[in-house]
């Protein structure tokens, strides 16, 4: 099951399970639209997959199975500017 990552790795930007610009590779690592496509052109940082949309996880089962409230950033020399 996902984790579904609270936030953008890179610029920290908040990605709740319904964020419709929430991307994720296959490792689960995340990143927010703008990061995704103007940093990264869509392609992992970190394992160098592709970046998709991140599926949302209906609320009916977020209670049952509930998105991760651990936030992860990682310094990517693209988001430096954001330091």
């Amino acid at each position: 099951m996902l984790l579904l990552k609270p936030n953008c790795e890179c610029c920290d930007k908040d990605l709740p399970p319904a964020a419709t610009d929430a991307r994720m590779c296959t490792f689960e690592c995340t990143f927010c639209a703008e990061c995704a496509e103007q940093r990264f052109g869509n392609v992992c940082p970190n394992c160098g997959g592709n970046l998709v949309v991140r599926p949302i996880r209906p609320q009916r089962h977020l209670v049952k199975n509930p998105a991760s409230t651990k936030r992860f950033t990682k310094d990517h020399p693209e988001c430096a500017d954001l330091g």
